[in-house]
């Protein structure tokens, strides 16, 4: 690769092994290697331009410039997530829940993409308790892109843009997305989970900005279910697990409120138990949760 004075650079052969991987990246996702010949006028010190290049991933899409710095912070991404950030295409709506179109997890959790267009995509979260009424919890890997080592409720993730999950009747994608993703993080089999013993509570709206760069816009269908599960965490997923009771649960946040312990709850799940969860919980014990059943309001919570 030469620079503006057309004198050679340091190959990235050479570079770091994140450079590396960037190198290894790119060099598998251009249509033509003779596209990495970049125009004098574009290269500016510390970035990496890629408007010239056409890539399969919409972060390297025609007209975008990565810095260099937040190219070597995808590269030290854990491998796992990485995959999965690339690979899973969410579903994009509109506020009333209107599929719009598709695009990856890396895009639609870019907050400056979700700023700058207004992405919003589809996602559930599961509220899985035992025989005795006890909600499951997990803890996010260190290793998640968004929110690591939060608190939360026991499986938040999103339907992705495939047939099983665009289905909108009583939510079946939905729901089919919720027991695949027990599965990935929580090691749940599909037949403890099934399909139809998911209800659908009801839906809110919500943007958290995890860090500097990233964070989330989601439109989150909160499901509950009573089941007793076999479990086997999904380490590249989930750091710990615990029933709590709503005592202990009231312990939780308090703790998090009073910043004990470095205790976090995703800012989902707070919006929940702020909002719907205790009385949700009331209800479920006294078997009338089908009273509480909201699936036409869309709740836009800050």
């Amino acid at each position: 690769m030469r620079g503006i004075d057309g004198n050679k650079q340091m190959s990235l052969t050479t570079a770091s092994p994140s450079l590396q991987f960037l190198r290894r990246f790119i060099a598998s996702h251009i249509t033509s290697p003779s596209s990495l010949r970049l125009p004098k006028s574009s290269l500016l010190p510390n970035t990496l331009p890629v408007s010239s290049l056409r890539c399969r991933f919409r972060c390297y899409s025609a007209a975008s410039t990565t810095t260099m710095a937040d190219a070597v912070s995808d590269a030290n991404m854990d491998a796992v997530q990485r995959r999965l950030m690339f690979e899973d295409e969410c579903i994009l709506v509109d506020e009333n829940d209107h599929v719009v179109g598709h695009d990856t997890k890396y895009n639609c959790h870019l907050m400056e993409k979700i700023e700058a267009e207004n992405l919003l995509h589809r996602a559930f979260s599961v509220f899985l308790f035992n025989s005795k009424y006890e909600l499951l919890l997990q803890q996010r890997s260190a290793t998640k892109v968004t929110f690591p080592l939060v608190w939360t409720n026991t499986c938040c993730s999103h339907p992705l843009y495939r047939e099983s999950e665009l289905i909108e009747e009583n939510a079946l994608g939905v729901r089919n997305a919720a027991q695949r993703k027990l599965l990935d993080e929580l090691g749940i089999p599909a037949e403890d989970v099934p399909v139809d013993q998911f209800t659908p509570l009801g839906r809110i709206l919500y943007k958290a900005p995890s860090d500097g760069k990233w964070g989330e816009h989601e439109l989150d269908y909160l499901l509950f279910m009573v089941r007793e599960v076999n479990m086997k965490p999904n380490p590249d997923e989930v750091a710990e697990v615990k029933y709590v009771n709503r005592e202990q649960l009231k312990e939780l946040l308090r703790k998090a409120d009073a910043g004990e312990e470095g205790l976090k709850l995703s800012p989902w799940f707070r919006l929940v138990v702020d909002n719907f969860l205790f009385k949700w919980w009331d209800h479920l014990e006294k078997g009338t949760l089908k009273e509480v059943i909201d699936m036409k309001t869309i709740h836009k919570l800050t």
